[in-house]
């Protein structure tokens, strides 16, 4: 069979990679078949109260670093190597507090909306519950995913480790719109702002244009299928979708509407962009177009000559990813990846297309582009203009080296 790579550079068309499989050219192995293993033997485990994986598969978030103020206020990442498909199960959503995850009572939990309105409300969760519900799949990204990378040097690290503060759900909730509409926001308040204040021991809030929190806002109850887990803001969550995730204030507890930003710690002393200058931009909240080779990825390790699948995600803040182009020689040649799940507005992709490593080293490389045009930037491209010191919004393409050996790393091409 002829195995011409489309690219010269070992990337296959899938086409090709299915007739290898179909003729047996991958890694299994017709054996006799093996009976009455132990599991073959006797009942299982009856059902469970709440399920659980398997303990051959059970993974778990990664730490991202310390915090000068205790691990209260840290983060943890999605191991998104480890994931497929787009959806992040609830247990490996990416974690980020200010002060911990509060233990809030639903029952004595209000959300208060006030401000420029005709009619302050104050809703309980419950009277949420009966309103109209919206249900949508959508990403989350902290505005500081990816920061590692705009260091000096590449860091040794595994994509969740690398970019694993984003992760993707089905949302459920009730329109932000239809909240404010019954408040009764006054007619001239509509260019102004909101702010959101979060129940937790920080005091987090956030400002944001009402022309963005008139359009796909929801107030948040739950994640998919599920009531919120404390630690995404139970019971009910700020969610601005497409935004850095520091806007989706959790813990919900109040919205003012107002003429002008409040200009909050959360918005001037962090989450800006600082400049060669020494000035900063303010309120960049809109997360770019981005992309991330899930596997191979840093740290795996292929352990023999012959076809892989490369796989990973494409997301924009400002659209859907409308394609995604793979390299395995630095960037001299591209291909188009297979888009293998629905392209939708704010929602993941998830990318492939088969490889053939033939042991020589190669750098690979994912590029998206979405339905704007907008086309992620190479590494220096999307460094220039900023302060060393800036690490917010970067999404430079992500580059894995692999070595004669399968060890695949990090790299800055």
């Amino acid at each position: 069979m002829q195995e011409t790579p489309i690219a010269g550079n070992g990337l296959l068309s899938r086409r090709l990679y299915l007739r290898l499989a179909a003729a047996g050219a991958g890694s299994a192995v017709l054996l006799p078949a093996i009976a009455n293993e132990p599991w073959e033997r006797g009942s299982g485990q009856p059902p469970s109260g709440y399920g659980e994986p398997s303990r051959f598969a059970r993974l778990t978030r990664e730490r991202v670093g310390g915090h000068p103020f205790g691990p209260a206020a840290g983060s943890s990442s999605t191991p998104l190597q480890h994931l497929n498909g787009v959806l992040t199960p609830n247990s490996l959503h990416f974690e980020r507090h200010h002060s911990g995850i509060p233990d809030i009572d639903p029952v004595r939990h209000r959300l208060t909306v006030h401000g420029r309105v005709r009619r302050p409300l104050r809703f309980s969760h419950e009277s949420l519950l009966r309103y109209p519900l919206t249900s949508r799949v959508m990403f989350l990204e902290c505005s500081g995913n990816s920061y590692q990378n705009t260091g000096a040097e590449a860091p040794d690290l595994t994509a969740g480790q690398l970019s694993g503060l984003l992760s993707c759900a089905e949302w459920t909730g009730v329109p932000l719109s239809l909240l404010l509409e019954e408040a009764g926001m006054l007619a001239d308040a509509a260019s102004g702002w909101l702010v959101a204040v979060g129940a937790d021991a920080s005091g987090n809030n956030r400002s944001l244009p009402l022309p963005i929190a008139l359009g796909d806002a929801m107030v948040a109850l739950y994640q998919n299928g599920e009531p919120l887990r404390p630690a995404q803001g139970y019971p009910m969550r700020l969610f601005v979708p497409g935004c850095e995730g520091n806007v989706s204030i959790k813990w919900l507890k109040a919205l003012e509407v107002r003429d002008q930003p409040a200009h909050t710690r959360e918005e001037t002393s962090k989450y800006t962009d600082l400049l060669p200058d020494g000035s900063a931009r303010q309120f960049t909240l809109r997360m770019e177009v981005k992309s991330i080779i899930t596997s191979p990825s840093g740290r795996m390790r292929l352990p023999e000559r012959g076809v892989y699948e490369i796989s990973g995600l494409a997301w924009s803040g400002s659209g859907a990813i409308r394609r995604v182009e793979v390299s395995a020689d630095g960037g001299r040649s591209w291909t188009d990846a297979d888009l293998q799940t629905e392209a939708a507005a704010l929602r993941p992709v998830r990318f492939r297309i088969p490889w053939r490593y033939a042991g020589a080293p190669a750098l690979l490389m994912s590029r998206a582009t979405d339905d704007t045009g907008a086309v992620q930037p190479s590494r220096d491209a999307a460094l220039a203009g900023q302060s060393v010191q800036t690490f917010y919004h970067y999404n430079g393409i992500q580059s894995w080296r692999v070595d004669e050996q399968g060890r695949v790393s990090n790299a800055f091409a």
